[in-house]
């Protein structure tokens, strides 16, 4: 029996990369995992490996930006899996990239869409029912982004600046539930989408050092050693040990343990 067995998570843009290994790291330990992107292909890629290994998993495909598509989706899930009891926003996006008055004012607010609109719509959508049951957890896979000024990168970081303040502000109106709400960096990785900013023009005009991290990372494509840590902290944050660190943000080499104790203290 895993700790989330009977538990149904919800994980976006688990489609490869982070998500891939989150939904798949949660399907281990039980849970019912509905997984959901765009692209119908790599998530029944995904669901069929889940379900290989012993698991239970539904693909659906969904445009993370749209009030409809998500209701939708969110409707088919709770007909076919159960009411979620677990949420993992994951979907993100690494661009533009350049200079404020460089990159494309309609590409800048699309990545808002993806990083703020996103992540408020699923939970819009699925808290109601984890306040009625008074129980679930929200996970928004955020990014050292959020705590650093990275010039020619400000869709980036601006995005994940506001995915933290409103794990914030949603555990602060959650105070009074056991509804937990976390923000997590989930490291870095040689994912395909860090490949497509590799080959990105303005990326690599723009923002070299990325760029340099990305071709000299020594771990091959699918191996890094953070998919693995990062998906071991969405399952931490899920059983439920570290509610009373609702509204925080945390990094791979964050001791929630130690974190734990201070606020106990």
């Amino acid at each position: 029996m895993g700790i989330l067995e009977g538990q149904v998570a919800l994980v976006t843009g688990a489609g490869r990369g982070f998500g891939r290994a989150i939904a798949e790291r949660l399907a281990q330990e039980g849970a019912s995992v509905a997984l959901l992107s765009r692209s119908l292909a790599e998530l029944d890629e995904v669901a069929d490996a889940i379900r290989k290994a012993g698991g239970t998993a539904l693909a659906v495909r969904c445009d993370v930006t749209d009030v409809h598509a998500i209701e939708v989706a969110a409707a088919k899930v709770k007909d076919l899996l159960g009411p979620v009891d677990l949420l993992v926003n994951n979907a993100g996006v690494p661009g533009p990239f350049g200079p404020i008055w460089h990159v494309d004012p309609d590409d800048w607010w699309r990545a808002q869409a993806i990083h703020i609109r996103a992540p408020m719509l699923f939970m819009h959508e699925v808290l109601p029912g984890m306040v009625e049951r008074n129980r679930g957890r929200v996970i928004c896979v955020s990014a050292i982004a959020s705590r650093i000024v990275a010039p020619n990168l400000s869709a980036y970081c601006t995005g994940k600046i506001a995915q933290n303040r409103l794990v914030a502000e949603a555990a602060a109106e959650l105070a009074e539930t056991k509804v937990a709400v976390f923000a997590i960096d989930p490291g870095f990785a040689a994912t395909q989408l860090a490949r497509d900013t590799a080959a990105d023009p303005d990326a690599r005009r723009y923002f070299k050092p990325l760029i340099e991290r990305i071709e000299m990372h020594p771990h091959a494509y699918g191996e890094d050693p953070d998919l693995a840590r990062c998906a071991q902290r969405c399952l931490d944050l899920a059983s439920g040990r570290y509610d009373a660190l609702s509204g925080g943000y945390f990094e791979l080499p964050d001791d929630l343990d130690a974190k734990l104790a201070e606020k106990a203290a």
